[in-house]
């Protein structure tokens, strides 16, 4: 009887260690196995630099909808920040949008300001000038410097 105890307390410890051994390799199925591979942190100047790319594509977006044709119906603003001042690009968009795609272009702008402040970005302090005028092309605004 002596033996069959203890060749229960064996088997017993022996089924325990198994199975926890197989639940430490269950748990670390779900860990990245690179930091490449490590969620977004919304604090990360990574996920900052996504939000202010998804903010550009949809205002640039918005405006690639529009068709153009006569470039009298068409106008442009500064658009972004260089960290050292003044705008990075010059941006398209018609007259008739302006009340909704104006705001978007200068929320932007604000949002680049702060980027720039928060992660001490250096940029190139060449000036882009605004340009002289707008024609359409292929249906599309393209701006014009002289």
């Amino acid at each position: 009887m002596k033996s069959s105890l203890k060749h229960i307390a064996i088997l017993s410890l022996t089924l325990i260690s198994f199975s926890s051994c197989n639940t430490k390799k269950i748990a670390n199925t779900n860990l990245p196995q690179d930091i490449s591979e490590r969620p977004i942190d919304e604090s990360s100047k990574k996920y900052d630099e996504a939000q202010l790319d998804k903010l550009k594509a949809s205002i640039e977006g918005e405006i690639s909808k529009e068709k153009c044709t006569d470039a009298t119906q068409w106008t442009f603003a500064p658009m972004g920040a260089k960290s050292c001042g003044g705008p990075q690009l010059y941006i398209a968009y018609p007259k008739d949008k302006e009340d909704t795609i104006l705001p978007k272009i200068n929320d932007y702008t604000e949002k680049v300001k702060t980027f720039n402040d928060k992660y001490d970005i250096v940029s190139d302090c060449i000036m882009v000038m605004p340009p002289t005028s707008i024609k359409c092309k292929n249906g599309k605004a393209e701006l014009i410097t002289s």
